[in-house]
């Protein structure tokens, strides 16, 4: 995979974000164009994180209620899940707390004792759910590429079998209607690809059929990233020809929004600091003649310990 490809992953997945964030919060402040600049107020402290891996980051699921009514979705699994992770730096019952204070914190006590009910039944779920899973996972090889759809398909089966012990179908449906069309979106085409009766044509029209079934929001997340990579491809052709950055902000604003693209710009500029630091990198460490005190001086100087950790692949 070339550097380009890469770069146009990573801008995609930013753009995605950007996006997510825009739906999120509304769209960002923009700074004053005319009279006095805003007051400035100094940023609140970042919470500690709940388990050292998580630093830098806040709890996923935008956990909604109306009134002390619950809103059962897919945001409430994405709390749970995000706790989840911690699973091996910390144990279970830090985390079962860990959640319910979360939820105690951002929800009225009605719909925050709902949603702890949830919480044990989405645990008890999970149990079940790997205990499925280790009674169907038998010795010997992988199954055969033929097999793929039919194991996929009776997994997915297996799953929703196991949640009508733990919940109604209408918490099923907000709790994982999302997971479950892409399940049964990746499940349709891989059935597509593996079906050796089908001519060319055919399977161009099932896989067309599985994107007609997309629910919107799915066929939005889909296409973004390929919207991005095509815009990016714009952006090059566009520096090709001599375009200045404020062209290329304006190209993007106008394809995207105004708030992504000076995300991306900024994104931009931290990639060429980025090579310019990796450039003198290069160039010094060449007359340092292998010596790899002074090659780790240059380094500590140029770059963060983190940033160290990238180095490999530009040696």
């Amino acid at each position: 995979m070339t550097a380009r490809v890469l770069w146009g992953m990573l801008l995609a997945a930013l753009l995605a974000f950007a996006l997510w964030a825009a739906g999120a919060g509304g769209p960002a402040p923009q700074g004053p164009v005319g009279g006095a600049a805003p007051r400035q107020q100094l940023p609140a402290s970042p919470p500690a994180p709940f388990v050292p891996s998580m630093a830098g980051t806040q709890p996923d699921g935008r956990v909604q209620a109306t009134g002390d009514n619950l809103r059962i979705d897919a945001e409430l699994r994405h709390l749970f899940d995000y706790y989840l992770s911690a699973l091996g730096e910390t144990e279970l019952p830090a985390i079962r707390a860990g959640i319910e204070q979360e939820l105690s914190r951002r929800l009225q006590p009605a719909a925050a004792a709902q949603a702890r009910r949830l919480l044990g039944q989405y645990l008890a779920y999970k149990r079940a759910l790997s205990e499925v899973a280790d009674g169907r996972r038998g010795p010997g090889e992988a199954a055969p590429r033929a097999a793929l759809a039919a194991a996929a398909r009776g997994r997915l089966l297996a799953m929703q079998s196991v949640r009508q012990r733990y919940f109604t179908p209408a918490e099923s449906a907000g709790l994982f209607g999302d997971s479950d069309a892409r399940d049964q979106d990746a499940v349709a085409r891989l059935e597509a690809m593996d079906d050796k009766t089908l001519t060319p044509a055919q399977r161009q029209e099932r896989l067309a059929e599985a994107d007609r079934r997309l629910p919107p929001e799915l066929r939005e997340e889909r296409e973004a990233p390929l919207r991005v990579l095509k815009l990016e491809q714009q952006v090059a052709s566009a520096r090709a020809a001599g375009a200045s950055e404020d062209d290329i902000y304006r190209l993007r604003a106008s394809a995207i929004d105004p708030q992504a693209a000076g995300r991306l710009a900024q994104l931009d500029q931290e990639q060429a600091e980025w090579q310019r630091r990796i450039a003198a990198y290069r160039a010094a460490s060449v007359n340092l003649a292998g010596n790899q005190a002074a090659i780790q001086q240059l380094r500590d100087r140029l770059f963060t310990p983190g940033e160290q950790k990238r180095l490999g692949a530009y040696e």
